[in-house]
C-alpha cells in the first residue's frame, strides 16, 4: 500500500514538476492529506487485524470448551450405559430371585 502511495506522490510530482507550477503549496497541503489518510488507514488496519486475532483466540478457546463438553458428555454416556448395565444384571438376579421364592411358596402351600 505504501509503494502505491509512493508511485501516486512521484507521479503529482513529476506533473506539477513538468506543468512549470510555480506554486507547489496546494500540492504540498495535498501531500500533507494523503499522508494523515495513510497514517488513519495504517491505524484502522492494525485494530481490525487486532480484532481478528481476538475473534480468533476467542473461536478456539470455545472449540476447547466444545471438545472438552464433548468428551464429558461421551464419559457421561459410557457411565450411564455401564449403570443400565448393571441394573439389567441386578433385576435379573432379582426376578431369579423371586421366580424361587415363588416356587418354595408354591410348594409349601401344596403340601
Amino acid at each position: 500500500m505504501n509503494k502505491i502511495l509512493v508511485v501516486k506522490l512521484a507521479a503529482a510530482a513529476m506533473v506539477v514538476a513538468l506543468a512549470g507550477c510555480t506554486d507547489l503549496k496546494p500540492v504540498q497541503a495535498q501531500l500533507d492529506s494523503l499522508k494523515t489518510q495513510v497514517t488513519a488507514l495504517q491505524g484502522d488496519v492494525q485494530s481490525a487485524k487486532t480484532s481478528a486475532d481476538n475473534a480468533a483466540h476467542a473461536a478456539d478457546a470455545a472449540q476447547s470448551a466444545a471438545n472438552q463438553a464433548a468428551q464429558a458428555a461421551s464419559g457421561a454416556q459410557s457411565t450411564a450405559n455401564q449403570a443400565l448395565t448393571a441394573a439389567q444384571a441386578a433385576q435379573s438376579s432379582i426376578d431369579a430371585t423371586n421366580e424361587k421364592i415363588n416356587r418354595m411358596f408354591r410348594k409349601s402351600v401344596s403340601k
